[in-house]
């Protein structure tokens, strides 16, 4: 009796959902600990930096499991450019160059707001993958 070895594509395809859903909550949730720090209680600031060196390894996993069970060239594009945003969010905050009349980190809520952005466009389309639509005969 042989016994199958090959991945089981739908198993891949349903976990790669399921973390660019995990994924994205994280990115919620941090966004909303960034708001309660910085309008309520700043203690909460921590809490923001943890979640987003927590979930951004996320991030890598999702581009080699997009590039390992060869997703579509959009979903790949997609997941590439989160680290590279990730990494845009931390130099915009981090990086203060004194030839710039004003600092980086004015664009640093803009550059979340396209992660937050690509996230959910990720998942819409995993989720396309998962469960497609069904075509109705006329």
């Amino acid at each position: 009796m042989a016994v199958d070895t090959t991945p089981n594509p739908r198993f891949s395809v349903v976990g790669f959902y399921v973390v660019t859903v995990v994924f994205n909550l994280l990115l919620g949730v941090q966004l909303l600990t960034a708001g309660v720090a910085y309008f309520e209680n700043p203690s909460w600031w921590q809490a923001h930096v943890w979640l987003v060196r927590g979930y951004s390894g996320l991030s890598l996993v999702l581009v080699m499991w997009a590039y390992g069970a060869a997703f579509s060239r959009r979903i790949r594009i997609l997941t590439v450019s989160m680290p590279i945003l990730l990494g845009v969010q931390f130099l915009t905050i981090h990086w203060h160059p004194p030839f710039l009349p004003v600092s980086l980190a004015i664009v640093h809520p803009l550059v979340g707001f396209f992660l937050v952005s690509v996230s959910s466009t990720l998942v819409h389309r995993a989720w396309r993958i998962v469960s497609p639509r069904k075509v109705a005969e006329i």
